[in-house]
């Protein structure tokens, strides 16, 4: 166990992570949201740290991690928590997962032994979808198939991306081919099958114009895992823990040590 912010390598599920291990006491997990990396936490990671050992990840694809080896999934990402909780023989931690890291986290504690989740602006919910959406998708791979045929391949290629750029999601526009895969994995897994089976106490903070996660998101949330409770920021958006940092930090006190 260590007490300072040293960055730390392991292997799990065939790939190397990277993280930090600060403080003493029962475990804490933090898993950060997509394009981010452990120092977007930092302000959770202060004030849970006073009391718990935090283990500040960067997911594979992000920070200090490299790629995964494939086009993972959320199941994949999960099994990779599960190993590296197995490895460092962590007993019942507590997961907080903002945005794509609240997808693990919600996995993970509907099928292991976990002492408190915390999901922050978390994803989970499959978004929904106006028609407006598939008629952008569509066309889109209709004009991956087409375009070599009329303008030839190299025109094609550059047409077709230009589309996608503008299109795209800033996120989608920003990954690498790999992770653009893995992103997309990611949105179309729906995660409210499993919520009824969490069986620690959940933690919800959210803020009110969040578009990314929006309200509807965390009240589902809310309203399937068992225990779970909700605190919502007005004004605040997809990063309210940043809008928001001493209120944040207080929520996430009161609960590791009620």
């Amino acid at each position: 166990m260590t007490t300072d912010s040293t960055e730390h390598k392991i292997e799990v599920n065939g790939t190397m992570l990277s993280y930090t291990d600060r403080g003493q006491g029962a475990p804490v997990i933090m898993m950060h949201g997509w394009g981010c990396n452990h120092n977007h936490l930092k302000v959770f990671e202060d004030a849970a740290v006073q009391t718990h050992r935090v283990l500040n990840l960067d997911l594979p694809g992000f920070g200090g991690s490299p790629e995964p080896p494939a086009a993972w999934g959320v199941e994949d990402y999960t099994r990779m928590l599960e190993e590296f909780v197995g490895k460092l023989g962590l007993d019942a931690p507590v997961l907080l997962g903002h945005s794509f890291g609240g997808r693990i986290a919600i996995l993970y504690a509907s099928r292991n032994q976990t002492a408190g989740l915390v999901l922050v602006d978390a994803a989970g919910v499959k978004p929904r979808r106006s028609l407006k959406y598939y008629a952008r998708v569509y066309s889109y791979k209709l004009a991956k198939k087409l375009y070599p045929l009329i303008f030839g391949k190299e025109k094609a290629a550059a047409r077709v991306e230009e589309m996608r750029s503008r299109r795209g999601s800033s996120d989608y526009s920003n990954a690498s081919p790999l992770m653009r895969q893995v992103l997309v994995k990611a949105v179309n897994t729906d995660l409210r099958g499993v919520m009824p089976k969490i069986k620690a106490p959940a933690q919800l903070i959210w803020g009110e114009e969040d578009t990314a996660t929006p309200m509807r998101d965390a009240r589902a949330m809310q309203k399937l895992i068992p225990d779970a409770r909700l605190a919502s920021f007005p004004g605040a958006g997809h990063f309210s823990f940043i809008d928001n940092p001493f209120q944040s930090a207080s929520i996430l006190r009161r609960f590791l040590n009620k």
